[in-house]
């Protein structure tokens, strides 16, 4: 019991820190560009894709001594879609609102690389129960990128906090202004790119690693 417990400790870790998918391995960049601008869209995706990529794992785990290698990547998209679909409906019908600001995003759930990474680099060739609690260590670990990049750009570009206004007026009063390059791609850009330097300057990170 305690060797398993270490065993997906060891994966979760993997997933969410060591080898974070988009820290380390700079994947999933398109949608933390696009649904960042509000922490409520970067939650309600960071939770879509988490779930996508347990199940996925766990689903493509299962079948994998039933699919034929050379339509292997056919399998895996038809797979992915599908909890894409069943995700998407379930967003369309008791959150509409923001499934409408995410707009074509959850679809592109399906390509998406971090998800279609591990199905490939590992539900291919591990057991169901591994490759679940690595599809959701790996969603974790995109969540925690997602969800730290739409705090900042939600603050500093529009001063609120899940759509609630947190810096008070006096503060507007003395001049602050709100930082428009938050709202937009390059500020998203900006606040990864520290957030991948500052997690690799980390220990445990590529900098440490090479010393």
């Amino acid at each position: 019991m305690q060797n398993d417990l270490s065993h997906y400790k060891e994966i979760l870790v993997k997933g969410i820190w060591r080898e974070n998918p988009v820290a380390y391995q700079v994947l999933g960049i398109c949608s933390a560009l696009a649904v960042t601008v509000k922490m409520s869209t970067a939650l309600v995706m960071s939770i879509a894709l988490t779930l996508v990529a347990g199940f996925s794992g766990l689903i493509i785990s299962s079948l994998r001594h039933l699919i034929p290698s050379n339509i292997r990547i056919i399998v895996e998209l038809t797979v992915i879609a599908s909890l894409v679909i069943v995700t998407d409906q379930i967003l369309q019908a008791y959150l509409y609102d923001i499934s409408k600001q995410l707009s074509i995003f959850v679809g592109l759930i399906i390509t998406n690389c971090i998800i279609l990474g591990r199905a490939e680099a590992f539900a291919l060739a591990n057991n169901p129960a591994d490759s679940f609690v690595d599809g959701i260590a790996n969603g974790l670990g995109y969540s925690m990128i997602l969800m730290a990049v739409a705090f900042f750009r939600e603050l500093l570009g529009s001063g609120q906090f899940f759509g609630i206004s947190v810096i008070p007026q006096f503060v507007y009063d003395m001049g602050f202004q709100d930082m428009g390059i938050m709202v937009l791609a390059p500020g998203a850009f900006f606040i990864i790119g520290l957030l991948v330097w500052l997690k690799n300057s980390l220990p445990g990170g590529i900098s440490h690693e090479k010393k």
